[in-house]
């Protein structure tokens, strides 16, 4: 049971517009950022030179794609400029969104390998800081797997803050997911051993385990997750099937540093990228999943459930550079 066949893949051609629409909205300001960018870099350009490639390049860096991945991009459209000809704003944009595509294509393979789950629920083991979104995208998750009529499990195993357990609670009740917890400070594998045991136990499709967001001791947080992943084996010997890595992405670089040190803590096997609305940070979702080899499975475009998305790097190219045709016209 691949965790993709939890998901509806049917939507009404509504539900798609208002989809789109979000996402639209989401990276309205990294959008507006590059275009008008590359734009002014080609205004009375009869081609496109160093100096437009340079601009290109400060473009992305700023959008946070990050120095390396920016490098290698422009390097790839210089490539192409050369042997294409390229000559104007409408044609370098193609190229450049054909090139993140393929960038981001690199990294798609893995998200749809998931293993069967002999009958078990998917297990999914939720990590990042604090602050990133993590609990909130748990609470998601739950409300947008509920709605498709799956029984949902959720494990609030960060017993360290009481607000985040609060939080579970509420997004739980009003998502029709049952939440197991334990008295604040008791053992976070404990409470992981329990929402298996109980999941199992009563046919759920999907356990969703929060954990806590510390790095401050990073010895601490790798024994901890490794301790939850050892205990939660006991129940369901292949779990969890996934490693969540919850991420801000209005952090820009800073959430990559992040995502290097939970890599380092633990196996993370896809990423969600939050907050990315209201954030002319948006490219830091082409910088991660390129530096870190690591799907991105989730972006976060707004506050409702159904604001999370799963990542479609065509979607989230061809969004990303809607503005093309405008631009070149600048």
């Amino acid at each position: 049971m691949a965790f993709f066949s939890l998901f509806s893949s049917k939507k009404t051609g509504e539900q798609q517009v208002e989809q789109a629409a979000t996402l639209e909205r989401g990276l309205e300001k990294t959008r507006e950022g590059i275009l008008k960018r590359i734009s002014r870099a080609v205004v009375g350009k009869s081609k496109i030179d160093d100096e437009v490639l340079d601009s290109l390049e400060e473009a992305l860096i700023s959008s946070d794609v990050g120095v390396e991945t920016t490098l290698r991009v422009v390097e790839l459209v210089q490539q192409r400029v050369a042997r294409d000809k390229v000559l104007n704003a409408a044609e370098l944009n193609r190229i450049l969104r054909e090139e993140i595509e393929a960038l981001l294509e690199e990294n798609e393979s893995s998200i749809a390998a998931m293993p069967d789950t002999q009958g078990n629920p998917y297990v999914v083991m939720v990590v990042g800081v604090n602050g990133a979104g993590k609990t909130t995208t748990i609470g998601k998750l739950a409300a947008q797997l509920t709605a498709d009529g799956k029984k949902v499990y959720i494990g609030a195993a960060d017993t360290f803050r009481a607000a985040a357990v609060d939080q579970l609670e509420v997004w739980a009740a009003r998502a029709g997911a049952t939440i197991v917890k334990q008295k604040m400070g008791a053992d976070p594998a404990s409470v992981a051993f329990d929402t298996l045991s109980s999941a199992k136990a009563n046919g759920a499709h999907a356990v969703l385990i929060d954990t806590a967001g510390r790095l401050h001791n990073k010895v601490g947080l790798m024994n901890e997750l490794s301790k939850i992943r050892s205990v939660m084996r006991k129940v369901i010997p292949d779990a969890p099937h996934e490693v969540l890595l919850v991420l801000d992405g209005s952090t820009g670089q800073n959430a990559f540093q992040q995502a290097k040190e939970f890599s380092k803590a633990t196996e993370v096997t896809a990423l969600a990228i939050t907050k990315l609305d209201g954030t002319a940070k948006g490219g830091v979702v082409i910088g991660i999943s390129d530096q870190l080899k690591i799907p991105v499975k989730y972006i976060g475009v707004g506050e409702k459930a159904g604001d999370l998305q799963l990542f479609d790097r065509k979607k989230f190219v061809a969004t990303l550079f809607a503005g093309e045709q405008a631009a070149s016209r600048i």
